[in-house]
């Protein structure tokens, strides 16, 4: 249904419950007519709610006019309303209303009167993600923010979780740890447990007799804890960005959310080298160093065929469940060097897909291939390095509700700046048995293995 029409159905309605409030206060209604007068009004104001949700949730309806079944609408209502005085006198339509009964009715049409399109949970979230970002920035008080549904306090407020979950999401594109990875939401500072375990089984063709007890079986079996981890990352923006008229100070807000809170995460996932804050489950320090058995020289005439052979070995190493589920994730010198390589036959190692699936176009030798730089050394962001396994071996656990941050003025005001200060708990570690390592990990300087 068009806007117009929408409008014109609107005014009808509300100009009908004028008439009728006119009607209450002239005494023109009467007893009899009190249940009718109610019906009609309980009517219309579902009417109106329902077509103010409409004209609130509609913003790009069509204007093309459509006037005539609102007048004859508003024509039989008319009808509706004369028919209803002409049946019967005053005399046989009863007593005045009472006290109670005329306050009733005004209320009720009242009530019509100032109805509010309900609020859709588009424009909740937006409210509330608009509301963070005015207190963040120092828009709106303390007191206004808590009326909004924020939760702040001492200095600082918790990300609500539309934010939360826009933080996240840009997370889960940036660090493919996140995309590929197990995450796992928890309640509260808790301790996450990994099992891993590997048990061998017995056979016996012979039926056993009442000495021949089953022999023990050789298991392991081990309980790693995810233990959240405080870290924090900072986000500076300058004064002036914030005071410009006609720039949306949430966007720039959550933007540098969003970057400095993935850069802290990524590193801390790959890495795990912050000063204080080490992570033994990054994924470089827990991924098994794989070295080709012949070396691969990237400046020979056949490195191409050399590193196609190491791959194969590589994606061979583990276990037959680890290499059903691999992938292999590089850094941009490693794909650089892919993309040039061909083996002696001249097909090119780095192959796309004939559909691409969840953002990965190629292949490297038969399995799916994924680069950040984030897979990068330390250091030496020029040297390739692989990784390949299954990547849902790398568990994450996330504390719902920890995610906070903190509006820092006094320690920036020397350079015109203002800082945010995130907070949060996470884990995030490679977990897997001694005896079925998840994922491997191979480095190829100019010349490997020598």
């Amino acid at each position: 249904m068009n806007k117009k029409l929408l409008k014109k159905m609107k005014e009808q309605r509300e100009k009908r419950l004028e008439e009728l409030k006119g009607k209450v206060t002239n005494g023109e209604i009467r007893a009899a007519d009190l249940d009718a007068v109610n019906g009609e009004i309980d009517t219309i104001i579902e009417e109106l709610q329902g077509i103010k949700d409409e004209l609130g949730n509609d913003e790009d309806s069509s204007d093309e006019e459509d006037e005539e079944p609102a007048e004859e609408e508003e024509k039989s209502s008319e009808e509706g309303d004369e028919a209803r005085d002409d049946d019967n006198t005053d005399e046989d339509r009863g007593a005045v209303l009472n006290p109670e009964q005329r306050d009733a009715i005004m209320g009720a049409i009242s009530k019509g009167l100032n109805v509010r399109a309900k609020s859709t949970n588009k424009q909740i979230e937006k409210q509330i993600r608009s509301a963070f970002a005015n207190f963040v920035v120092g828009n709106i008080t303390e007191a206004e923010a808590r009326a909004l549904g924020i939760d702040a306090g001492n200095g600082s407020v918790t990300v609500p979780e539309v934010v939360a979950s826009e933080v996240i999401t840009y997370a889960q594109e940036e660090n493919l740890l996140r995309k590929y990875g197990t995450v796992v939401r928890t309640e509260g500072n808790v301790k996450y447990p990994v099992l891993v375990k590997k048990a061998a089984a017995n056979v016996n063709k012979k039926e056993r007799s009442n000495t021949d007890e089953i022999d023990e079986t050789v298991t392991e079996f081990d309980e790693i804890l995810l233990s959240p981890a405080e870290f924090d990352a900072l986000a500076t923006v300058t004064k002036k960005l914030l005071k410009m008229s006609g720039v949306n100070v949430e966007d720039i807000v959550i933007e540098e959310l969003k970057k400095a809170y993935v850069r802290k995460e990524t590193n801390y996932m790959f890495n795990g080298d912050d000063a204080g804050n080490e992570n033994p489950g990054a994924l470089a320090k827990k991924a098994v160093e794989f070295t080709p058995s012949v070396p691969v020289n990237l400046k020979a005439e056949d490195a191409g065929q050399k590193l196609y052979d190491a791959l194969i070995e590589l994606k061979n190493t583990p276990c037959s469940d680890v290499m059903k589920k691999g992938m292999f994730i590089v850094n941009r010198a490693a794909l650089t060097a892919i993309e040039q390589m061909k083996t002696n036959d001249g097909f090119p190692l780095l192959r796309p897909f004939q559909q691409a699936e969840g953002g990965i176009g190629h292949t490297l030798v038969g399995y799916p291939l994924d680069w950040t730089d984030a897979t990068d050394k330390p250091g030496d962001a020029n040297l390739p390095r692989l990784y390949f396994g299954d990547f849902k071996a790398f568990k994450i656990q996330d504390v719902i509700g920890a995610l906070e941050i903190q509006k820092l003025v006094e320690k920036y005001a020397s350079t015109n700046r203002v800082g945010f200060q995130i907070y949060n708990l996470l884990d995030g570690q490679l977990v897997y048995s001694p005896f079925e390592p998840a994922v491997f990990k191979m480095d190829i300087p100019e010349v490997t293995g020598a």
